[in-house]
């Protein structure tokens, strides 16, 4: 009898000394008791840092602290009659309700979009330590602390799912019908975009799939040459001998196109030009092309049909233009000019900035 009652006082020892100095541990660490209402009030920035912290401190606890106080349990109840996993239950149940109030309250908080990816980390820590945890804390006294773990884990990822429904419903019932005035992605489009992209660890073609990237690659390269069509048909017309009026002279040699046209014609001709490149330079460099390789493209795209077709028209018809009055008015760039300005298109330069 004095043998069992001197065991029960160690045990009791053992409880209330390991206990404590479990709990002064996590303290030190920086785990402190929250509610739901604590975590409401929090700044998003402090929340999110918070989080980071309950996540590296889950993996301390789980794989040394509560490791450490079960394996002392284990030695030093080995051969006795006492509860090695009632002792252990009784050391760590306040430590466990304490570190894992701060994620219960994370999952029951107002859901917001931005909480997505903090809730997936949380889900992602408690899933890693599952094994652990069922180790750790086996035994029928460790039951309730058990399931407390798993049962986190459960409304982590429900709360998660929640979340993304919310996100999901409150894009469709955006009523948004403001036109992005730089042709660039529409804010909400690149938002929508860059928050799924956070939600793939793998490219997105591992999850759309090859067949939906090339599907949509082709879609963008039909709106790309449907662009090229529509903003620079007009312009090229103008570079064509379609349509120039003809010289009043008969003596004209059939061998030089040129004198069989109006220099006249030719010089109105070279006005329109210039009049519509640098509208189209003036409007389609303050619009926005964000991604590069879409960018590079649509520029290669235009300097290969107007480059060859301006240098062509100079050296055909430049000459009547040259010897006569004032020949800048009327060749104001050279192919040069025109290939550096269209390196400035979908900058998003704004107007009076300077030129690059």
């Amino acid at each position: 009898m004095i043998f069992l009652v001197n065991w029960i006082l160690i045990f009791c020892l053992i409880r209330d000394s390991r206990g404590s100095t479990l709990e002064s541990s996590l303290r030190k660490l920086g785990v402190e008791k929250l509610n739901k209402d604590d975590v409401q009030r929090m700044q998003w920035e402090a929340l999110e840092s918070k989080i980071q912290n309950w996540i590296h401190f889950m993996r301390i606890a789980v794989k040394l602290l509560f490791a450490g106080e079960r394996k002392i349990c284990d030695q030093i109840f080995e051969d006795t009659s006492l509860n090695k996993d009632q002792c252990f239950a009784e050391v760590t149940s306040n430590s466990v309700a304490v570190l894992l109030s701060f994620g219960d309250a994370v999952a029951k908080s107002k859901r917001s979009p931005e909480k997505l990816f903090v809730l997936l980390d949380m889900y992602e820590v408690l899933h890693e330590l599952h094994t652990e945890i069922e180790t750790v804390f086996q035994g029928k006294s460790c039951t309730e602390m058990r399931e407390a773990a798993f049962s986190l884990s459960k409304r982590l990822a429900q709360t998660a799912q929640e979340t993304f429904v919310d996100f999901e419903e409150a894009v469709e019932k955006d009523a948004t019908r403001t036109t992005v005035l730089d042709g660039t992605v529409h804010p909400l489009t690149s938002y929508v975009i860059n928050y799924v992209k956070f939600l793939f660890e793998s490219e997105a073609k591992d999850v759309l799939g090859d067949d939906w990237v090339q599907r949509h690659r082709r879609i963008v390269q039909q709106n790309a040459n449907q662009y090229k069509r529509v903003a620079w048909a007009k312009i090229l017309q103008t570079l064509s001998v379609q349509g120039v009026s003809p010289s009043g002279s008969g003596s004209s040699s059939g061998n030089d196109a040129a004198n069989n046209v109006s220099k006249a014609s030719i010089k109105e001709r070279f006005k329109s030009f210039n009049s519509q490149f640098e509208e189209l330079h003036q409007r389609q460099s303050q619009w926005t092309v964000p991604d590069q390789e879409l960018r590079e493209y649509l520029r290669l795209a235009i300097a290969e049909v107007l480059l060859p077709a301006y240098r062509s028209y100079i050296k055909r018809f430049g000459p009547m233009v040259e010897t006569g009055k004032n020949p800048c008015k009327y060749i104001r760039y050279t192919p040069e000019d025109l290939e550096r300005m269209l390196s400035e298109f979908f900058e998003g330069k704004m107007l009076g900035e300077p030129k690059r």
